[in-house]
């Protein structure tokens, strides 16, 4: 796959900010991923179609696309139900990702069973599963997604306190679609163990491109808490 070939060992940039943060808006995230670009990014992950529409206009890489919809209090939120793969298949991005955990979505479906209706109705998009845990990535393969990541890893109730390269490491063992490492991959050198465990490529987000993030790092450190 021409997407995949071109991801292989390389650096993918996630490109967000929510309704509350400091750099919430299409035009800047779209300038976020021309600086990753021009920093060497082979791909930017992002969320919602605007910023989707913002980033094409800056740089011609590949898109995994999200859509975060928060349903209530419902803790899956990321790509939720078939309505937002939709919108997101209708924009046009190369991957399109969403929470593929054991947890029951929104509209009261298992993820196989979303996966199945999503497959059926779209059976040429390349879909990444976002998962907690290795056995949620060994369900995903089996359920037929082109990519599995790490994304949500100490994310779920049953993954709290969970290494991430720990559990890339027990992932990469027992499946055979690519990996890709995400999820508080925020140095460098934990992005480079990453691939030498076996991923595919690795995102990296705030590290990169939350700079209340960074800053605060840096702050913490210097008033001596951290």
């Amino acid at each position: 796959m021409e997407i995949l070939d071109r991801l292989k060992g390389r650096l993918i940039v996630s490109c967000q900010a929510l309704e509350d943060e400091p750099l919430h808006d299409p035009y800047i995230m779209g300038k976020m991923a021309l600086a990753a670009k021009v920093g060497g990014a082979a791909g930017i992950r992002t969320n919602t179609v605007k910023d989707i529409r913002a980033i094409k206009k800056e740089v011609d890489l590949p898109l995994i696309g999200i859509i975060k919809k928060n349903y209530g209090d419902h803790p899956v939120f990321i790509t939720p139900t078939i309505s937002e793969v939709a919108e997101l298949h209708e924009e046009g991005v190369g991957v399109i990702a969403f929470d593929a955990t054991g947890r029951t979505r929104p509209d009261g479906k298992t993820f196989g069973e979303f996966f199945s209706e999503v497959k059926a109705r779209f059976p040429d998009q390349l879909f990444m599963a976002d998962c907690s845990s290795a056995d949620e990535a060994v369900e995903a393969e089996r359920a037929g997604v082109d990519i599995v990541a790490t994304t949500l890893v100490g994310y779920t109730p049953y993954t709290e306190g969970h290494v991430p390269l720990e559990a890339l490491e027990e992932v990469v063992s027992r499946v055979s679609v690519p990996v890709i490492a995400e999820g508080n991959i925020d140095t460098p050198e934990k992005a480079r163990k990453a691939l030498q465990i076996g991923a595919h490529a690795v995102v990296v987000g705030g590290a990169i491109t939350r700079p209340q993030l960074i800053t605060k790092k840096f702050a913490d450190a210097m008033d001596g808490r951290s």
